[in-house]
Formats: structure tokens, sequence, C-alpha cells
């Protein structure tokens, strides 16, 4: 228990949570442990969080004679959990953003409260920088043959872009989630400032049906490799080399660079796989992850079956906290064992737009090294 709450608890009724509330930042964060408070009238509070394995729902206990509840969680340090809290009046329940923690993310369905561990801080690099040169953002539109209809999407051409030098290509998947809810563009800007990746053009990329266009759907990969990228090439000075061409997604949109990747060998030489929605069955087993994933188990299985050495290098990161690390675990060595460049990284984190962000800096340096970090090489 934090030394904080443990005093106001030993008060009990006579507590003044007024007084005792001035000056704290919530949650209270002491070490590994953490003392999630809230207050107000309510015949239940819970604590809702996204971490796998972990019981989701656990109850906070209100101090006698107080409308202060309190819930104290370990949290390892520089760990970052999304949550809400579910408050009880009578028949109704109702799921919050915790009122005293300034600490906000935001997904395509709507906002989570985040806790931040000890030493837990939001990348420099991620914020935006006013010394930082801005790139361009234009719209772009794509009739697809491989679709049979028109795609859309933003283009991002680098500061002080010149047609007589040769840029790398990024494709991002989800691209404008990444923009809204990753500071993408942002994290472009920085990292291109910080000399720490090449200028490069990037594509945000979007589906309008991406469970499937993404779940190793042909049409996608042909879309992407023989219509997107040979038509920018045709308008743009793009390096025409594997080593300057990268595949980005999380999630389904990992799926969607693997699975692109794989059915174009040695094209794109490059790949950012964020969480992956990588589900395999084992021998004698059923995909228990549904049928939106039965695409994805049947790639997946025969990947396993026969790994080949389809890029260059291959970033791949995942939370500890959420349910596929141990499909990106597992995938990992497979990789590896082809002869590919391959980079692992694990964090504190969940499946969620922010752990993505906080990872893209390390793997697009990796991938993309820039001028101050070459000579690491």
């Amino acid at each position: 228990m934090t030394t904080a709450i443990r005093e106001l608890v030993a008060a009990g009724p006579s507590a003044n949570v007024d007084e005792w509330m001035k000056g704290k930042t919530f949650p209270l964060v002491e070490g590994k442990n953490a003392t999630l408070v809230w207050r107000g009238d309510a015949d239940e509070v819970r604590l809702r969080h996204f971490i796998f394995g972990l019981e989701t729902s656990q109850p906070l206990a209100r101090i006698e004679g107080t409308n202060l509840w309190y819930l104290e969680v370990e949290i390892p340090p520089r760990s970052r959990v999304e949550y809400k809290l579910e408050v009880r009046r009578g028949e109704t329940n109702k799921w919050i953003r915790d009122p005293l923690n300034p600490h906000r993310a935001h997904d395509p369905f709507g906002a989570n409260s985040v806790l931040q561990g000890a030493g837990y801080t939001i990348p420099v690099w991620t914020q935006p920088d006013p010394k930082a040169r801005a790139g361009l953002l234009e719209p772009f539109s794509i009739h697809s043959e491989a679709f049979g209809e028109d795609r859309r999407g933003h283009l991002y051409l680098p500061p002080r872009f010149r047609r007589t030098r040769q840029y790398p290509l990024l494709v991002i998947h989800d691209g404008s989630d990444y923009m809204r809810f990753a500071g993408m563009k942002t994290v472009l800007d920085n990292l291109i400032e910080r000399l720490e990746i090449p200028p490069l053009i990037a594509v945000f990329l979007d589906s309008p049906d991406r469970l499937r266009e993404y779940a190793n759907d042909e049409r996608h990969a042909r879309f992407v490799t023989e219509e997107l990228a040979p038509r920018l090439a045709e308008r743009l000075p793009l390096l025409d080399t594997p080593r300057g061409r990268c595949l980005m997604g999380a999630s389904f949109g990992g799926v969607a660079a693997l699975s692109t990747a794989v059915r174009y060998p040695n094209y794109w030489g490059r790949l950012l796989l964020q969480s992956g929605s990588f589900a395999f069955t084992d021998i004698g087993h059923q995909n228990h992850r549904g049928p939106l994933f039965n695409p994805v188990v049947s790639f997946m299985n025969a990947f396993r079956e026969d790994p080949k050495a389809i890029s260059e290098r291959v970033f791949v990161s995942c939370g500890v906290y959420e349910s596929l690390i141990y499909e990106n675990r597992s995938l990992v060595p497979l990789l590896d064992e082809t002869g590919m460049q391959v980079r692992f990284v694990e964090a504190r984190d969940g499946h969620n737009w922010e752990n993505w962000r906080d990872r893209s800096r390390e793997g697009l340096s990796w991938l993309f090294p820039g001028p101050l970090l070459m000579i690491y090489e």
C-alpha cells in the first residue's frame, strides 16, 4: 500500500479527504505499487483493465465514513496500462474514464485512462517539435484493377523533398489510424529532423474491409506490389531496391505486411510488424479466435510449415500484456532461422496504438538507419 493511502485508511471516518487530495497526482505511484482512487457515491466501483492473463475486473474498496474508493495494484516499472472504471449505482452500470487521471489514450472506439508505471514517460520524439521541419501530407487516389475500384490514402513527402534525390518507400497499413492515434506524421518529422532515419516517402494506406483484405488476401498483395508501388515509382524518385521498400502494420495490418512479402519474396526488403495477429494452430487443435481468423490461421500454418527468407530485415514488436505475445514470440525464431536479420522487442504494454507509437522509433531506425546511426551498422 502506498504511504499516502495508508495514512488515509488509518484515519477512517475522521479522514479529511479534501485536504488529503490537495497537491496529489493520481493514480498514486510508488515504486512497483500504484493506487487508483475514485471519489463519489456508488454501490460498487471496479477496475476494468486490458492486461491479458489477469482478472479483468477488480473491486475498489471504500474508506469507511467517506465517499473515497481505492485499489492498490502492482505494476512493473515502465509499464503502461489502459483502463476504465466501472461504477454501479443500483441496477445501472457505467464504464467511465478515471476523472482524477489526466492521461488519456485514444483509439477508433473512444478513449481510455492510462496508468503509467514508475519510469514510463511519453517519448519526447512523439510530441510536436517546433524546431522540426514538417513534411508534406497530401491525399491521393489510385484505381486498383485488383479490387476493381479506387483506393485512397495519404502520401507523405519528407521535409526538403527534392526530385534529384532517391528515397525509401514506407507503406503503412491502417494509415489514418496510425496518423490519428499514433501521431505517425509527427514521429516521421521528428526522426528525420534528428537524423535518426533518412528522409523517406510514406504511404498511409487504408482499407474499407481490413479484416478481410488484410487476412492474406491475394488482391491486397497484388494491389500494393503490382499497382501502388510501381505507380508511385513512376511519379516519385524512389529507391528501386528491396532495401528501399518497407511494409508496416499492426494487428491485422501486420498480417497484411507479412503475407504480402510472402507472396512477393525479396521485393519488400524491410518489414515492420507490430503486435501482428499471427494466429496459428498446433497439430490436432482448432482455431479458437473465431471465423475471422480462419484465413490468417491457414496462412500462418503454411508459413510455419515451410518458412523461407522473404525479406532482408524484419522488426517485430509486441506487448507482454496482450494475448498475441505467444504468437509473436513463436514467429521470431522461424524468421531468424531463414537467415533474415530479425529484431524482436517486447514492451510492458497492451494491444493499442500508443504501444505501437512508442516502438516506432526503434523499428524505423533499425530498418532505415539515419546518418547518426549508420556508423553502428
